[in-house]
Parts: structure tokens; C-alpha cells; sequence
């Protein structure tokens, strides 16, 4: 018996989908802005995965003959408003490959989804049947056949993949590491074998044939009961490396087994027994393993100079690590980490990560306010020069370099330099991807920002990521997108207050102060008083008219200034918004000075400022920070 005819049909491609039906491009679920001829076109290409479409079968599917435009003009727009949508680039492209003169390709795996309903009366998803479509080869005929909606019932979809999966070997593209198993018979050594997973992922993101997604996306399948093929669909990837540890003493058993995803299917496995002092080597072995059995190969620039390292610095290290990626935000636990790290330099002076993670802890208590910015930068500096010293080929010491450049010397040259030697001795390193994308966005390069931001996408599923996208938009004044990202933040944590004061921006932004003001009074709360969200709440209220509300939020932080250091950046943000522009100048003069963490971001994208714009003292300071004097609103018109 054949299945019955689907109703509506829906193709996914990473974190997009298409609906046909309704004409709508979703990411996450959220809807995009893509409509007409671009989505027209994705459509197009979308039916004939892998496949050259023309640009004369693009014309005449969606320029028809009684349609008077300039063609070629028209088709430009839509590919760039697509690529724009997508986050992908003509240089680099992930979904839409350019061959010249001739058409388009879609060069990203799809899935079908059809399916008897789709989105009842709740939105809930009720009788899908999901088929993949290996990328093809030539023949667009049949795969338009196969891949167009209803064209086939789903039994003839099934015996038609079951056949087309026998004869070709699907190539492994990405890859997840699963927290490893402690099967030592002592349970405090669970640190160690989650040391081990965050280690092993370093290594691996190395390789640049594989995307390798990020221990914050996978950590949150520790101890779970999912089946793989359902871990795989839910992180998008092609196979899975999954293990376990074992530890005596200074002795060490490591099992570690590669499978293909999708089918379960065993591909390789390997037991090491190995001294604790080997452990470095024992990751770059079980690294360049899987690499051989996906058929790729680290370049000499990404091959770790491993050496032997003393255990105890080993798990100082580990515990620093980790209390690290766990708890970056919290003052506390960052002085916790630079003393493990501190403890594991003791321990052993040649270990290079050790001095890397130091630096990586003195960066973050200055941004926690745990640490003078001075003492923060000259510290890290030394601690980057020793890592680099002993290991040039680190790629998170390099990252880190490119974020001191930035944040703390204004050194954009030097900064785009590190980001883009982290990325390639580390192709996965999700760090380095975020960081640059917010530097992209600082330094008006929107194309490639948003480029980057696909990438994290594609590596990491956590709050660090949705940060990442959350400032991106902030630094590129795109208030709907930053509505959107905000939005999306929030559903990993309600109570994330930096997401709800970027969501009260991307109102107030649009327009819709009343809801800004909510949110930022939400921030305010959830955040134990910030002043960020409280010196915006003050400007919001200043906009709408309530100048008492503003001038009292103002009083408060001068009486705070006599006792304690108050950002003179968020003093300048309120009186310019109380109209004193000389008052505002004083402050924002003494921000530089300072040299304040922050002050370049929100010079560029702060719609709190706004005003002061077109004042040439404005221009001036923008000069003397080294970034370009046109600052854009959401509609990509210059503010003068």
C-alpha cells in the first residue's frame, strides 16, 4: 500500500528550513526575512541539491518572459540577499557555490521532510517521515523527480534511498565528541575524564576537513540514554567518537570508538595504556586516529608539539580548565582558576596551555571586574608571550592574543591577524570564531561577520554562541535580527540578563520604547543592579519624557562615583541623553583616557550616543581609537 499524499513539505539544511508550502525560510524555528525572488531562488536551488542550476533555468522558472527587469542586476540582489540571510559568502560558500557565468549550486546536505501534518492547532509536528538527500552528483532530471514535494510516496522514497545508500560511502564532514566515561573506581576522577573530552575536542577541532562541534554543545549529553542517530540529527553530524577513562595512580587506560551516525555503524576503535605524563601525546594519537579514518590530514602548521607533561601539573591544569569553561563569568571562581593554572606553571614551567589558560583567566577577571584592567593586560601578555614561546602552534593562545589586541591596545591590524592564525591552526576552535565574528562587526565588515556567525552555528549550540549572536547583531545595529537572536538566547535561560538588555535594545531600536523599558527593568533585577541595564533604563526613560526618573538614575551614580569607580562611559551615555552634550564630552574624554574594556564597541553601535554623532569632537575620538566615522542605523543609512 502506498503512502498517502503529504500535505506540505518542508527541507531542512542545517539549522534552516525551507517551507515550500507556506513560502517560508525559518532558522531554529524563528522565521527569516526572505522573501520574492531570493526565496523563489533558494527554492530553485534547493530542489536540485548538488546540481548546476542555470542561470538561464533561473530565469526562466522565475523571470518569466513577460516580466521587464534588468535581469542580471535582479539575479545579483537576490544571490546576495540570500547569501546575506544564510550567513554564507561568495569566497567561501557553505550553501551556494558560484560557477562562473553559467548557474548556481547548492553544495550543503538536505533533508526532506513530508509528512501527512505539519504544525497542528499547537505548532506540534505529527507523522514525519525524514529522508535524506546525499549530496548527487549530475542528473538533475531524477533528483528533481525525487526531491520535488509529493512526487513520490514515501515507501518509493525509502526503497529508492535503501538501494542509492548501498552504492556510495558517505563521507564523514562532522564529527562530536560525547563526554567520556569515568570508569575509575573513583568518582572524584570524573573531572579528569571530562578534562579528557574538552581535551580531545581541542585537538580534533585542528582538523580542517572536519567541523568538530564544541564541548559546550556536547557536555549537555553526559549520562543521557539517546540513541546516536538521534545525538547525530540533533547536533548535525556525520559520526561520533564516544569512550571512556580509566586511571591508577599514574597509569592510565583510555578506550575510544568512532561510528558512523546516521546508521550506528562501527568504523574503528583503539585501547591505550598509557603513563599520565603521556597524556599529551595519547590525545594527538587518538586525534590523528580518527583523522586517518575520515580520510584527512592536519597540516604541519595544526600538528600539536606534544610532549611529555608532569600529572600533577596535568590535573591542575584540568581542574583550571574547567572551572574555566564552566564559570568564566563569576569573580570567584576566575581567581580559583588562575591559581590552578598558577599551581600547574609551578609544577611544570615548560607546559605551554598552562600558561595559555593564565592568560585566558587575567583577560576574564578584567571583564568580571575581578582585576585592574592594567595589571589584567600586563599579565596576560606575559603569561601569552611565555605559551607562544614554548608553542607557537596554540591555537586558543593566538585567539586570546587577537582578543587583547583588541579589547585592550585598540590594535585592530594585530587583532585581525591572531583571529585568523587561531582559525587556522584551529579550523573548529568555536572561541575563536565568535571572537572574530564580534570583531568583524566592530570594524564594519557586515558580510563576513555574518559569515562567521553561521560558522558558530554550525559548532556551538550553548549560551556562549547565542551571545556571540546576540553582540554581533548589537555591534551591527540590526535591531530585528538582535530581537530575533535575543529572543533565542532566552530560550536557553530565561533568566539571562544580558539577553533581556539586548532584547530592550533591539525594541527601542525598532521603536517599541514600552517594551524596551520592560526589559531593561528585567535586566536590572535579574542582573543585582547592573549599570549597564540601569544607565540604558535611565536613557529610555529620558526618551519618553520622563526626565525625573532619568536625572534620578543619574544623581544615584554620582553619589556612588564619591566612594567607588563608576564607568564615566555610562555617565556619558546619560547625560547625553539628558541633552548636556559638554557634560557627556567630559566623560567620554575620561573613558579614553582609561582607556575603558568596552568603550570602542558601544562607541560604534550605542544608539544611547546617537546624538552626539555629528559632533565633530565625536569624529575626533572615533579617529583616536583607529575605527571609521560612519556609524549606520538599521536601515544601513549613515548617521550624520
Amino acid at each position: 500500500m502506498s503512502a498517502p499524499a503529504p500535505t506540505a513539505c518542508v527541507i531542512r539544511f542545517n539549522s534552516f528550513e525551507l517551507d515550500l508550502r507556506a513560502g517560508e525560510l525559518r532558522k531554529r524555528g524563528i522565521k527569516q526575512r526572505l522573501q520574492g525572488q531570493p526565496l523563489q531562488v533558494l527554492a530553485a536551488l534547493l530542489k536540485r541539491p548538488g546540481d548546476l542550476v542555470t542561470r538561464e533555468e533561473l530565469r526562466a522558472e522565475i523571470w518569466t518572459a513577460d516580466t521587464f527587469v534588468d535581469f542580471d542586476h535582479s539575479l545579483h540582489n537576490a544571490i546576495a540577499r540570500l547569501r546575506e540571510v544564510l550567513g554564507d559568502s561568495a569566497e567561501t560558500p557553505r550553501y551556494i557555490e558560484t560557477l562562473p557565468r553559467r548557474g548556481y549550486r547548492f553544495i550543503a546536505s538536505v533533508e526532506e521532510v513530508q509528512a501527512s501534518r505539519i504544525g497542528g492547532e499547537n505548532g506540534n509536528k505529527t507523522g514525519d517521515a525524514v529522508v535524506v538527500a546525499p549530496r548527487p552528483k549530475r542528473g538533475g532530471a531524477l533528483i528533481l523527480t525525487l526531491i520535488s514535494c509529493g512526487a513520490i510516496g514515501l515507501a518509493g522514497w525509502a526503497a529508492w534511498q535503501h538501494s542509492y545508500a548501498k552504492s556510495i560511502v558517505v563521507p564523514i564532514r562532522s564529527i562530536a565528541v560525547l563526554p567520556m566515561q569515568n570508569l575509575s573506581a573513583d568518582a572524584a576522577q570524573e573531572y579528569f575524564a571530562d578534562g579528557m573530552t574538552d581535551q580531545l575536542i581541542t585537538e580534533l577541532a585542528k582538523i580542517g576537513a572536519l567541523r568538530v562541534t564544541s564541548r559546550t554543545s556536547v557536555m549537555r549529553y553526559k549520562g543521557t540514554n539517546k540513541a546516536l542517530p538521534q545525538i547525530a540529527r540533533e547536533l548535525n553530524v556525520d559520526a561520533i567518537v564516544e569512550g571512556s577513562v580509566i586511571r591508577s595512580g599514574q597509569r592510565l587506560r583510555v578506550t575510544a570508538q568512532l561510528l558512523r551516525a546516521p546508521t550506528d555503524q562501527h568504523l574503528w576503535a583503539e585501547t591505550y595504556d598509557r603513563d599520565v605524563g603521556d597524556i599529551l601525546r595519547l590525545q594527538a594519537e587518538v586525534a590523528d586516529a580518527i583523522a586517518q579514518q575520515v580520510r584527512a590530514q592536519l597540516t604541519p602548521m595544526q600538528q600539536s608539539q606534544a610532549h611529555s607533561v608532569n600529572p600533577e601539573a596535568y590535573d591542575a591544569y584540568l581542574k583550571g580548565r574547567l572551572y574555566f569553561v564552566n564559570e568564566f563569568t563569576k569573580p570567584d571562581s576566575l581567581k580559583k582558576t588562575q591559581a590552578y593554572f598558577e599551581e600547574a606553571i609551578q609544577k611544570d614551567p615548560g607546559f605551554a596551555l598552562a600558561y595559555a589558560g593564565l592568560a585566558d583567566s587575567y583577560v576574564y577577571m578584567a571583564f568580571a571586574g575581578a582585576l585592574q584592567r592594567d595589571q589584567a593586560y600586563r599579565s596576560a601578555k606575559d603569561a601569552l608571550a611565555k605559551a607562544l614561546a614554548l608553542d607557537d602552534g596554540i591555537g586558543e593562545a593566538h585567539d586570546t592574543l587577537g582578543l587583547l589586541s583588541s579589547e585592550f591596545d585598540w590594535d585592530w591590524d594585530t587583532a585581525d591577524r591572531e583571529f585568523n592564525r587561531a582559525i587556522a591552526l584551529a579550523p573548529s576552535y568555536s572561541c575563536a570564531h565568535e571572537d572574530r565574528a564580534q570583531f568583524l562587526a566592530l570594524t564594519g565588515r557586515r558580510t563576513e561577520a555574518l559569515a562567521e556567525i553561521a560558522k558558530v552555528d554550525q559548532l556551538d549550540y550553548g549560551f556562549s554562541a547565542a551571545h556571540t549572536e546576540s553582540g554581533t547583531y548589537y555591534e551591527l545595529r540590526d535591531y530585528p535580527d538582535l530581537i530575533e537572536a535575543s529572543r533565542r538566547g532566552l530560550l536557553l535561560d530565561p533568566k539571562d540578563w544580558p539577553q533581556h538588555y539586548t532584547l530592550g535594545v533591539g525594541y527601542e531600536g525598532t521603536g517599541r520604547l514600552p517594551e524596551a523599558i520592560s526589559e531593561y527593568q528585567k535586566a536590572v533585577e535579574l542582573s543585582a543592579g547592573d549599570p549597564d541595564p540601569t544607565a540604558a533604563l535611565a536613557h529610555a526613560f529620558a526618551v519618553i519624557g520622563k526626565k525625573a526618573e532619568a536625572e534620578k538614575i543619574l544623581h544615584d551614580f554620582e553619589r556612588k562615583s564619591k566612594s567607588a569607580h563608576v564607568s564615566p562611559y555610562l555617565m556619558a551615555t546619560m547625560y547625553a541623553s539628558l541633552g548636556d552634550k559638554d557634560r557627556a564630552f567630559e566623560f567620554l574624554e575620561k573613558a579614553y583616557q582609561e582607556r575603558s574594556l568596552g568603550l570602542v564597541e558601544d562607541l560604534k553601535a550605542d544608539l544611547r550616543i546617537d546624538n552626539l554623532r555629528s559632533d565633530p569632537r565625536f569624529q575626533n575620538l572615533l579617529a583616536r581609537v583607529g575605527l571609521a566615522d560612519t556609524t549606520f542605523r538599521a536601515d544601513n543609512q549613515p548617521i550624520q
